[in-house]
């Protein structure tokens, strides 16, 4: 009997003649793009500068990449390095294959580098990141449906991933995990959102709340998934990457809140002096303007202008327009 499923794309890639076009990177590069558009009106609305988040972001994404990509290759080592693999494909990103982890880890360690040459403090600028991200790695999982890859177990439901014969797969259908997590990581994002409005997070709280409410979902995504991977104890590696990371954000999260509470008043310090220069240029403008309206002679009402001193042209001039000297004589004539 047929049943209802998730079809996958017979190719994951498009060539344009020599060029080829595959939708793992497009899901990559529209995620980054989402993350950077949505991140900097976040960053705004606390306070930055529009352009901050791009430009901090060409430091991120770079480190990023290469360190998702490093997570991936060593903790999946025997796909590019056993006998019979060629190690050549571990530069393959395009055929999928980032690590969260990884690409978080170093991704911060170059978006650091950003705010520290913008004079920007880093937990200020991942907070307003975080829902950004999370919206971008929903977008993202949608490479590994192009790729049909990371699939979880064999299931019959109305809502099951076809996958077709290939490399290192099976053909059969089965739990749509790359679905499943990228709906997670949209609910994610919402938590933040909210959580970040309704408590005014600070500090870097909004970015491990959103790092610990992902390895919530993570973990028991990963649970579901029949792909190789290495095990510790009975678990997948990244079950047990979940679990750390989950509690050192919850640590981070309750010890923060108890030193630093609140929120930062100024996240980008140029923003802060030039709000400070403004009123202040104002008010050497007005200053500037009543020294040159009380150096101005003022008109009577005849239209006539008095001097300083509060005479006019035409008393000095007797009233007549000739001056004290000539009505003198005109009196003596």
């Amino acid at each position: 009997m047929d049943i209802a499923y998730i079809p996958s794309p017979s190719t994951g890639v498009i060539h344009l003649g020599p060029l080829p076009l595959r939708g793992y990177a497009f899901c990559i590069i529209i995620g980054v793009f989402v993350a950077v558009w949505y991140g900097n009106k976040r960053w705004i609305a606390r306070g930055g500068k529009a352009g901050t988040v791009a430009d901090i972001a060409v430091w991120a994404v770079p480190f990023g990449l290469v360190g998702g990509r490093l997570y991936h290759v060593i903790t999946d080592y025997q796909l590019y390095f056993s006998e019979g693999e060629n190690w050549v494909d571990a530069f393959k990103i395009w055929e999928g294959g980032l690590g969260i982890w990884g690409a978080i880890a170093l991704g911060a360690v170059g978006a650091w580098i950003g705010c520290r040459r913008r004079g920007i403090p880093l937990p200020a600028w991942a907070d307003a990141l975080a829902p950004a991200i999370a919206f971008a790695q929903a977008i993202g999982r949608w490479g590994n449906w192009f790729n049909q890859e990371l699939y979880g177990k064999p299931t019959d439901l109305p809502w099951a991933l076809k996958i077709t014969e290939g490399t290192n797969r099976e053909a059969g259908f089965y739990h749509p995990t790359f679905l499943y997590e990228s709906l997670w990581c949209v609910g994610v994002a919402v938590l933040v959102i909210w959580a970040d409005r309704r408590f005014k997070l600070g500090h870097g709280r909004a970015f491990a709340l959103y790092v610990a409410s992902y390895c919530v979902g993570r973990a028991w995504i990963e649970y579901m998934r029949v792909d190789e991977a290495h095990h510790v104890l009975g678990l997948r590696l990244n079950v047990w990457t979940s679990i750390v990371v989950f509690v050192l954000a919850v640590t981070y999260i309750v010890i923060s809140s108890r030193v630093r509470p609140g929120r930062e008043e100024i996240v980008e310090p140029e923003t802060a002096k030039s709000e400070v220069a403004k009123p202040e240029a104002d008010a050497a403008d007005d200053n500037s303007a009543a020294d040159m309206q009380a150096d101005t002679p003022a008109d009577t009402p005849d239209g006539t202008a008095r001097d300083t001193a509060g005479v006019t042209a035409q008393d000095t001039a007797g009233g007549d327009g000739k001056t004290d000297a000539e009505a003198e004589s005109a009196k003596k004539g």
